[in-house]
């Protein structure tokens, strides 16, 4: 029964990770790299894939120096002080209502799509916000359970939309390239790797067996890394740059990458299919993103996360978010560049980074829990780094 039970808890912690990083980025990706081409999206993959994949990981090594139940805002403390527990606050507060605004909103018009427009922009919203917001509420187990069967949704839905639609790509599509303009998305591509905000919950979940977290960990970007590309070939075979119903069109109305495919597939069964596709793999990053939250906001207001506690940090987390994607529904992709551009980017990115050299080098914290090889340089390319993608996010 252990043997069965740990197996469950990597495989639950695998598909977690692989859930909240598929979901809102994924719809998002195919439009906002359209402009640069298939080849120079791909690069762009496999440069953040690595990176969020090495930041993952540096969490997880702060998690261990760290006792049970810490989460970001306890790491950034203990490692950067005073200061860098104000900056976490800040940027974890903006990054995740960005992100829940960004899931609502894409949530509800997917939903909306789904029922032939039987209900409007705000009632599609709040009817995806009553159906799974309870489940966070209940807390992990039940997060992971429903997230196993919606991966399950996602992945015979994917497996179908893909089988069904590689006969209407056309190779000639796939030909532009524009390094230029491809640079450009790596705010949202950030996003779509965006996971690293779960690793204390799953330090907790998994009853801090770091071999088998970091193991899930590495999995679960993997999955999301392979299936990006297919995706990505896919939509760009399919759907034009320019023209009406393009994907620079689709950008340019803050449209997610499924909707475009009506105007050059027409076949109604696979639009419907490509449609729950895409309110499958939101939904699991919905669900994942928003425990997480519960958990960082237990943790930073030093609060039992249970009770009339815990109702108080959902409404917290719910409310807000549901306000905004009502004022404007439309507001998927800017919430989504956002999010990446500067949420992810310093509080993903750059935070780890800073959290471990403190924690290394300044606070000697022993290396045998080292989880990223590569010692200083390694580190200071990683920051280069991210400063590299914040100067193209302001440009």
């Amino acid at each position: 029964m252990q043997v069965i039970r740990s197996f469950g808890h990597l495989f639950g912690g695998t598909l977690l990770v692989t859930g909240t990083s598929l979901g809102v980025g994924m719809l998002a990706l195919p439009v906002a790299t359209a402009e640069g081409g298939f080849l120079p999206s791909l690069a762009i993959y496999l440069i953040c894939w690595l990176f969020m994949l090495g930041t993952g990981l540096l969490i997880l090594e702060a998690c261990i120096w760290m006792p049970k139940d810490a989460n970001l805002i306890t790491l950034s403390h203990h490692l950067l002080g005073r200061t860098g527990k104000i900056a976490c606050w800040a940027l974890y507060l903006f990054l995740f209502f960005s992100l829940m605004v960004a899931h609502l909103a894409g949530g509800g018009s997917v939903l909306q799509q789904l029922t032939g427009n039987i209900f409007g922009s705000w009632s599609s919203i709040l009817l995806y916000l009553l159906i799974f917001s309870p489940v966070v509420y209940l807390g992990t187990g039940w997060v992971d359970r429903l997230n196993i069967l919606l991966m399950i949704g996602a992945v015979l839905t994917y497996l179908f939309f893909v089988g069904s639609s590689l006969p209407h790509v056309k190779g000639a599509l796939l030909t532009s390239a524009n390094w230029g303009k491809a640079w450009g998305a790596l705010p949202i591509v950030f996003t779509a790797f965006g996971y690293q905000s779960l690793i204390p919950t799953l330090m907790t979940y998994m009853n801090r067996e770091v071999k088998k977290v970091r193991l899930a960990i590495i999995l679960g970007t993997s999955i999301p890394f392979l299936i990006y590309i297919l995706w990505e070939f896919l939509i760009l075979g399919i759907v034009p740059l320019e023209g009406a119903g393009g994907l620079k069109e689709a950008l340019a109305l803050g449209q997610n990458a499924v909707y475009p495919l009506k105007e050059f597939v027409k076949n109604p069964a696979l639009l419907t299919v490509g449609q729950a596709f895409a309110f499958f793999v939101l939904t699991t990053s919905y669900i994942g993103i928003a425990i997480a939250f519960v958990d960082f906001l237990a943790d930073g207001l030093k609060v039992p996360n249970r009770g009339w506690y815990k109702v108080g940090i959902c409404a917290i987390i719910f409310v807000l978010p549901t306000i905004i994607a009502f004022i404007d529904p439309t507001i998927f992709i800017q919430a989504l560049n956002y999010a990446g551009g500067i949420g992810v980017a310093l509080l993903l990115g750059a935070l780890p980074i800073l959290m471990v050299w403190n924690g290394r080098y300044k606070q000697g914290h022993s290396l045998k829990h080292q989880q990223l090889p590569g010692g200083k340089p390694l580190l200071i390319a990683m920051g280069l780094f991210v400063l590299v993608e914040l100067v193209i996010t302001l440009l």
